[in-house]
């Protein structure tokens, strides 16, 4: 029986290799200690004095105990920090700024991601991020996630930028910023271990 197992198991995976990309994820053991006691109440940073600020890119990545999404904004850091508002929705849509229109995410919950950045520069006001309202980011492929099931975007309005971020089920979530990014985490599940 186990040569059996393993030539299948063999077969299988020749036969995958190459045919789907999926993110890369450290192998979680069981037992693997995963600090996730986050908890999900709402996070924001609102007190940061507003300075028009241009959002670049919003990419995903898996990691060993969590989904990460992080939001790219040139020029922010601890000395020009970005605002943020970052709360569960307790449904499965958020509700765009300026029209109340429903915009639906897939999803167990909906984490609503509100940064203080827009979709244009606003000295020039191109575009400098293609989003487009009730569409998902662009750019961002959720194949084999373990949390992140879904995106949204709403749009940019009076400098801030709103979108949605399907979840499997109300998960532990951070919120931290870096030098030109936010970043937000949301754990795999709510015990110690993944």
């Amino acid at each position: 029986m186990r040569r059996w197992t393993t030539a299948l198991a063999a077969v299988i995976l020749a036969a995958g290799v190459g045919a789907t990309t999926v993110p890369a994820a450290s192998a979680v053991t069981a037992g693997t200690a995963c600090a996730t006691g986050w908890g999900s109440l709402n996070r924001q940073d609102q007190t940061v004095p507003y300075q028009p600020q241009a959002l670049a890119n919003i990419r995903t990545g898996v990691q060993e105990c969590f989904d990460r999404l992080v939001v790219d904004v040139p020029g922010t850091s601890a000395a020009n920090p970005l605002s943020y508002r970052v709360h569960y929705m307790g449904g499965n849509a958020i509700y765009q700024a300026g029209s109340g229109t429903p915009i639906p995410v897939r999803g167990g919950d909906v984490l609503e991601i509100v940064v203080g950045a827009a979709t244009y520069d606003p000295s020039t006001w191109e575009v400098v991020y293609p989003g487009r309202a009730g569409n998902p980011l662009p750019g961002v492929d959720l194949t084999g996630y373990r949390t992140f099931v879904d995106t949204r975007f709403a749009g940019s309005f009076e400098g801030e930028t709103q979108f949605g971020l399907g979840v499997r089920a109300r998960l532990p979530f951070r919120v931290f910023q870096l030098d030109n990014r936010l970043v937000i985490d949301v754990a795999h599940s709510w015990g110690s271990s993944a």
